[in-house]
């Protein structure tokens, strides 16, 4: 008998409650509820039992459509079985979410064409600390990693995408509620035990060195139960998971230079007239823009994830309506990198070139001459290893003091931290090479950029370390919050929400950065044993990225083991120091925000003409911050290579930076039935994203690295104001059949306070440079009548060695002098460019969502679509050089899910697609350019087979059609980053006792 479509009776204001209290118990029992047929007068329909897939579908539909305001989410299958391996991948199937995916998993979430740093992940309704590290300097960002959890204990995900009174403010996008499962509202004895096998295939894809093992385990266990005549409840959840994986990848990491085509500057190509410009074929107008490579790279990366999570919570409930809880969440999420590469860096010298047209020109073919080959060919090798790890300790008491008034008292104290797994630091770069290469080419009008050196041979006798570089990257974040809440029944279904809030958020991010510059060689190829060095084919290891086929394709490289090459340069130089990381800091930001809040929510029920409902809240926030930065006192530039130039430093110390800031936060939604099975939705709310915390550091800092031109530096300003967003949302939803509905909704987004930067040029210390120094135009007249760097180093160690702060240290293989050259008391003053934080912008963000989900009968088959559509002037333009604003991560989205289940089998096939949008507005350059990433699919299929009612199988796929990313800046040509990771297999079962 096929079961009657329920009818949707008006509903009072207490569905919202029961929806909640649903949402904690196990998805099988709320799914059961929610498909069984109501009476009818004359017979009871046939009850439908649901699990599985449709179970969380339909549990994903009753919080969509119960909840107050625009909500999705996502309910477990069942204890233990979320419906994705990962956090950030499952949410990634909600309509408006967009995922950044990191070595081929799921990792932040941009929700709604706002960034991840933007939104704000409460677990159990509480706020949770981020932490991240930069891979060159400390991390800015306030982004919640998903990667970091494990899904086997997650209850539910809910995203709130209008704001609402009671939710902590800090998500302008969203705020994303992670819920576990409670032992006193399962109320049952829960056990079960699950085992997965991983086959990562882009192990394969690399060098025997650099492979991990083909087969790595999962494995998590759930236990809750309840005793003392349910009084007391205990749940115990925890899972360890690792991964061998890996992915290769061209690219242009330190990005690219952009000229007008009229611009004459190191790295312009020659003008009309000039020698070499008769090279350039198809040339840039005056007006274009036009872009040179600084390098390129091709890298092979191995590496090993480890991730451990662990639940407790107990439950003590001495009387019906008291209820309190204790809590602990552990997660750590441990990732060694191991890489080798091969690449080449461009000095800009005289060049073949062919052009794309304007008035954004890309170079198709770029042909740097270099005669006699003595260039370096470099093979570097590099040494990553992080450590993430997340605790969260809490408590909570919930007390119904009568049919009215029920009272919640929660606090907590939650951190996250990340930091160094390695001795060589968080991330060690090992610079090796020949120095035997010629002219060099690079073919840019494939995908696949393709790299040709003329006279180069492979030859493990001529390799020797060059420059290096051992970073320290360090962040913690904590969080210490009360939150007192209260609801209260009022006559006539309305009633009265209120609470009280107090957040202290601490975070600290710092940085260190041991760093040698001899990339013209550290001592001789012969203190490094040719058995160090195995050669390698290069194009069998990216073989799935278009046009990597290339006739052309320089197809050779040495890897070699990180670890030995750097004990042979430590012999060699007869320094460890050097070749190690550093704990002692050179930048150190430490901030407080302490936040007081309060809010109030009225919410009623009535009829007129269709039942209606409405809440109106409102959220008073203020915020004090203290922000201290070290800062060092810069005492001096030194010219360590052709065009690294370090700032010497003195000793440091701490400046000081206060502000503040208050915000009201009015919120509104509007429901009307407008019929059993539709509803129409309005939701008016203002919401606020705090500053990265390297916008609001507490003083100037210089970075030690600089060019010829000069050097750069940041200073932050804690009085910035949080971004502000006036948040409206219209939809309608149709519930038109049992699991099955079609929605739609339209949003915008007026935002302001947008965080500009502003470049001033300033001269801190007053610091002298030899750029364009006395001896350097002395070497430029008498020695060299160029301004060749190569040549002015060599005359100025040559002949001022010991004298005037020059010190000569060798020859390198190429017989050029190796040394630094301080600036003299007559040297030019150097010139800095500070980036400045300012509030300067606003836009607006307009959008639409479209979902429809189709349970076909009793077939067992249906789907679950949704399309995102995002749109807003703040775009940026590519045919401008200047500094300019543009909203990241901005997207159109778009998830396809097709699935069968019946007793026994399930089968899910899911596509998930993101279309083009700007990732950054600096590349690797660190100057103003444009980095996009390209539009991205990829299928994941899930089958399972349910062997006995305690017994079941899996078997996932990600990544069924092996899809590879792209990057690229003003123009496609342009690459920036171009990966290939591979399919991922994961074979399981299941136990439940």
């Amino acid at each position: 008998m096929k079961p009657a479509v329920p009818l949707r009776p008006r509903v009072p204001l207490t569905r919202i409650a029961a929806a909640c209290a649903a949402l904690l118990t196990p998805a099988a029992l709320h799914a059961q509820e929610a498909e069984a047929a109501p009476k009818e007068a004359s017979q009871q329909s046939e009850v439908v039992v649901v699990t599985g897939v449709r179970a969380s579908l339909n549990s994903s539909l009753n919080m969509k459509r119960n909840a107050q305001g625009v909500v999705d989410g996502i309910v477990a299958e069942d204890i233990g079985k979320f419906p994705d391996t990962n956090l950030a991948e499952a949410m990634q199937r909600i309509s408006g979410v967009a995922i950044d995916r990191s070595i081929g998993e799921g990792s932040k979430v941009t929700v709604r064409g706002v960034g991840p740093d933007f939104n704000l992940v409460l677990l159990n309704g509480r706020q949770m600390p981020a932490s991240s590290l930069g891979e060159t300097g400390p991390s800015n960002s306030r982004a919640f990693d998903f990667a970091n959890l494990a899904s086997e204990s997650i209850a539910a995900m809910e995203v709130y995408k209008t704001s609402r009174a009671e939710n902590p403010a800090g998500g302008i996008g969203a705020v994303i509620n992670i819920k576990t499962a409670r032992p006193l509202e399962t109320k049952r004895e829960i056990a079960s035990f699950g085992l997965k096998v991983v086959n990562d295939r882009s192990n394969d894809r690399l060098p025997e060195l650099l492979q991990g093992d083909d087969y790595t385990p999962e494995v998590s266990g759930i236990y809750s139960n309840v005793f003392a005549d349910g009084t007391f409840g205990i749940a115990l959840s925890g899972s360890y998971q690792k991964r061998d994986l890996g992915y290769n990848q061209a690219s242009v990491p330190n990005g690219w230079r952009a000229f007008k085509g009229d611009e004459n500057n190191w790295g312009t190509i020659p003008q009309p007239g000039q020698p070499g410009s008769e090279r350039i074929t198809n040339r840039p107008k005056a007006g274009d823009i036009y872009s040179v490579p600084q390098n390129l790279n091709y890298s092979v990366n191995g590496i090993q994830r480890e991730r451990t999570n662990g639940q407790l919570t107990l439950q003590y409930a001495p009387m019906k309506d008291l209820t309190a809880t204790v809590d602990y969440t552990y997660s750590e999420n441990k990732i060694q990198t191991r890489r080798n590469d091969l690449s080449a860096w461009f000095n800009f010298g005289p060049t073949t070139t062919t052009w794309t047209n304007g008035p954004v020109a890309a170079p198709l073919l770029y042909t740097e001459i270099i005669a006699p080959a003595t260039s370096d060919v470099a093979m570097g090798s590099a040494n990553f290893g992080t450590r993430n790890k997340n605790e969260s300790a809490g408590f909570n008491l919930s007390w119904k003091a009568n049919a009215k008034l029920k009272l919640d008292f929660d606090m907590h104290r939650s951190s996250a931290i990340s930091g160094a797994d390695s001795p060589f630091g968080s991330n060690a770069v090992l610079g090796g090479a020949m120095f035997n290469r010629g002219t060099t080419t690079v073919d840019f009008s494939q995908p696949f950029p393709v790299l040709s050196i003329a006279s180069a041979t492979l030859d493990p006798s001529k390799m020797l370390v060059t420059g290096s570089s051992f970073r320290n990257s360090y962040m913690k974040a904590e969080v210490e919050q009360a939150q007192f809440k209260g609801k209260y029944a009022l006559e006539n279904d309305s009633k009265l929400d209120f609470g009280i809030s107090t957040t202290k958020v601490k975070n600290r991010s710092a940085y260190a950065n041991v760093q040698q510059d001899s990339w013209g060689g550290r001592t001789s190829p012969a203190d490094y044993p040719d058995n160090l060095y195995v050669a390698q084919p290069l194009a069998p290891y990216f073989s799935q990225l278009m046009g990597s086929n290339g006739a052309n394709l320089f197809n050779g490289f040495f890897v070699y083991d990180f670890g030995a090459v750097r004990d042979a340069a430590v012999k060699a130089d007869g320094s460890d120091k050097l070749f190690k990381a550093s704990s002692d800091f050179t930048t150190d930001r430490r901030t407080q925000e302490d936040s007081k809040s309060v809010y109030v929510q009225y919410s009623t029920d009535w009829e007129w003409v269709v039942p209606l409902s409405a809440a109106f809240g409102l959220r008073h926030e203020q915020t004090k911050v203290k922000s201290s930065a070290l800062v060092p006192t810069a005492t001096g530039i030194t010219w360590m290579a052709n065009n690294e130039f370090s700032v010497q430093f003195g000793q440091p110390g701490f400046t000081t930076l206060e502000g503040k800031y208050n915000y009201t936060l009015p919120s509104m939604d509007l429901e009307a039935e407008l019929t059993d099975r539709t509803k129409a939705r309005f939701s008016y709310g203002e919401s606020i994203g705090r500053p990265g915390w390297g916008d609001i550091q507490g003083g100037q800092t210089l970075n030690q690295l600089a060019r010829i031109t000069g050097g750069t530096g940041a200073q932050g300003d804690p009085g910035l104001k949080p971004l502000l967003a006036k948040n409206f949302d219209l939809s309608l939803e149709h519930y038109y059949a049992r699991g099955s509905y079609v929605a739609l909704g339209l949003f915008r987004k007026n935002i302001s306070n947008y965080i500009g930067t502003s470049t001033l040029q300033a001269t801190p210390f007053n610091l002298r440079t030899p750029a364009n120094g006395t001896l350097f135009k002395e070497a430029v007249t008498k020695g060299c009548v160029t301004t060749d760097l190569t040549c002015i180093r060599n005359y100025i160690l040559n002949t001022y060695n010991g004298t005037q702060g020059v010190v000569k240290t060798g020859v390198d293989s190429n017989g050029n002098a190796t040394g630094t050259i301080a600036g003299q008391a007559n040297d030019p003053i150097a010139t800095f460019d500070i980036t400045v934080p300012a509030n300067q912008k606003k836009a607006d963000l307009n959008g639409a969502e479209f979902n429809v989900q189709h349970q076909f009968s009793n077939t067992g088959f249906g789907i679950s679509a949704n399309y995102t559509y995002v749109k807003s002037g703040l775009k940026y333009d590519n045919a401008s050089l200047k500094e300019q604003f543009a909203l990241e991560g901005l997207g159109d989205a778009a998830n396809l899910v097709g699935f069968y289940e019946d007793d026994r089998l399930s089968v899910r096939a899911a596509y998930n697609w993101r279309d083009k949008f700007l990732t950054a507005r600096f590349d690797g350059s660190g100057l103003p350019n444009p980095v996009y990433t390209e539009a991205y699919g990829q299928w994941d299929v899930n089958v399972g087979y349910k062997w006995n009612k305690n017994l079941g199988f899996q078997l996932e796929v990600i990544n069924l059609t092996d899809e590879t990313q792209r990057l690229h800046g003003r123009a496609k040509e342009q690459v920036l980053y171009y990966t290939q990771t591979g399919r991922r297999f994961m074979m399981g079962a299941r136990y439940t006792f």
